[in-house]
């Protein structure tokens, strides 16, 4: 038996599949998904840490970018204050006009020849836009809506722009297709074959009724017009164009109303130093022409900005003014001849 006891047997026994901590055991299943996430996880940290320096690389150029889109696009906004009649604030904008890249750009389209939407003609366009640009953004008063509605209403881009028109339906039309225009009808009482009976009346009132300084809101002038909203009447409007009634036919409203209701308002501005530039369009008329020289006084004509078809005139208010005339001695006899 002492022979067996030399060289000695070792067995070695496979681990069985089922043992703890095997590969199909529910821990490693665990361990597996938990290095997948691990690694999913860094992978998004190195693409945030990556977008990040990227990002601050060029975070100048990008902000100069940013910039520059938000101004372009606050010039380009259509101002608030909503729809027509509806609205008696100020006109909710920037306060700030356009940029003058924008500016000519827009004059220079409206103006020209080929332009099937303008009813002025391209020299009197620039002449308007002109003031504007002066003067803009500011409080616009327009008589008359038209073809350049649109294009008064963004050169103003930042003040408030309110239009007059005697047509109520195309009134409602166009605040339809432009929302945020404000426009108001007018009804006017007066036809273009009672103009000279109405010039001499108002010549004969003119210390009275039909004086130049005056709250047209309570007006006995037949020529004023006093049935507009109240509040545009506190309005210290910087522009006035007129470019409506239609005044082309014996029955037509006529432009006496609006020129005569311009130069009041003109005139009664409060503040020392104010002036209102009024614009008539159509002056070669006589209607337009008459009227622009008994209330709007030659001398205050502006002969580097009139055109045959455009008078403008610079209009003083404040307490300054000759509350008993229109114009001076000359201006007056001027406008009777």
């Amino acid at each position: 038996m002492k022979g067996l006891t030399g060289a000695k047997l070792l067995l070695v026994h496979p681990l069985s599949n089922k043992s703890p901590g095997g590969a199909g055991s529910p821990g490693a299943a665990f361990g597996a998904r938990r290095r997948v996430c691990a690694a999913v996880l860094l992978a998004c940290f190195a693409c945030v840490s990556l977008a990040t320096t990227l990002l601050s690389a060029a975070r100048d150029p990008g902000a100069a970018a940013a910039g520059a889109f938000g101004r372009a696009a606050a010039a380009f906004a259509v101002p608030g204050g909503g729809s027509g009649s509806g609205s008696g604030g100020a006109a909710a904008g920037s306060g700030e006009g356009l940029p003058g890249y924008v500016f000519d750009a827009l004059v220079q389209y409206s103006s020209a020849g080929g332009n099937s939407t303008a009813s002025m003609p391209g020299a009197d366009v620039r002449a308007i836009a002109a003031v504007l640009k002066r003067r803009a953004p500011c409080n616009l008063l327009v008589f008359g809506l038209g073809g350049e509605t649109p294009l008064w209403r963004a050169l103003n881009h930042g003040g408030r722009t309110v239009f007059l028109d005697e047509n109520q339906y195309y009134v409602s039309h166009l605040e339809g297709r432009h929302p945020g225009l404000e426009a108001y009808d007018v009804a006017y009482t007066t036809t273009v074959r009672e103009f000279p009976d109405l010039l001499d009346a108002a010549r004969a009132a003119r210390a009275a009724e039909c004086r130049p300084v005056q709250n047209l809101l309570f007006s006995d002038c037949r020529l004023a017009i006093n049935d507009l909203p109240n509040q545009l009447y506190d309005v210290s409007w910087d522009v006035i164009l007129v470019d409506g009634p239609r005044g082309y036919t014996a029955s037509s409203p006529g432009r006496m109303s609006a020129i005569f209701t311009a130069g009041v308002l003109a005139r009664t501005r409060a503040g020392e130093g104010v002036t209102t530039d009024v614009l008539v369009h159509d002056y070669e008329r006589e209607v337009e022409r008459a009227c622009s020289r008994e209330f709007l006084c030659e001398e205050n004509r502006v002969a580097e900005t009139s055109t045959r078809s455009l008078a403008h005139f610079v209009v003083r208010g404040g307490s300054a003014v000759r509350r008993d005339a229109f114009c001076s001695g000359a201006g007056a006899a001027a406008a009777a001849r």
